[in-house]
């Protein structure tokens, strides 16, 4: 997560968020909306092992080259399967309108460190929100701790 000024470009932020989520898990695949569409961005997810699912704008033409223009002809030729791909990021799109219902839209804090610390405490009420909502829909009986000596309880080997 990075806070920047108000209007502050998503396009530009990419990378970054990309990089930083590289050095964390294995990505295959990053779903992203127009917003983020550029060669550099499509470059820098190939350079993960992954591939970019970023939509294109109506006028986007395929001069650019390399990966940019072959997921542009992806998109304009099995527009379906991309598309497939494309909308996982729904998902995600799901669980900020969630949390913007729950906790409100907005970040009161005054200070960057203060920010982050409310955005991340948002996402942790909302994680534990949902996970309390599934214990209760479908049966769940969580562990939360381990025994003194470190190992898991039985139920969990």
């Amino acid at each position: 997560m990075e806070i920047h000024e108000r209007y502050t470009g998503d396009t530009t932020q990419f990378p970054t968020l990309v990089n930083a989520t590289a050095k964390n898990f294995k990505m295959r695949e990053v779903s992203a909306d127009k917003g983020y569409m550029s060669a550099e961005n499509n470059e820098v997810v190939a350079k993960h092992g992954a591939t970019p699912f970023i939509a294109f704008r109506a006028k986007t033409k395929a001069r650019a080259g390399g990966l940019f223009e072959k997921m542009w002809h992806y998109f304009s030729f099995r527009r379906e399967n991309f598309l497939a791909h494309y909308h996982k990021r729904s998902n995600v799109e799901s669980t900020f309108s969630m949390m913007k219902a729950k906790f409100g839209d907005s970040i009161r804090s005054k200070t960057d460190v203060a920010m982050k610390n409310e955005a991340l405490a948002k996402i942790l009420c909302h994680n534990i929100v949902v996970l309390i909502h599934e214990m209760y829909e479908l049966g769940i009986e969580p562990t939360f701790w381990a025994n003194r000596d470190g190992a898991l309880p039985v139920a969990m080997v």
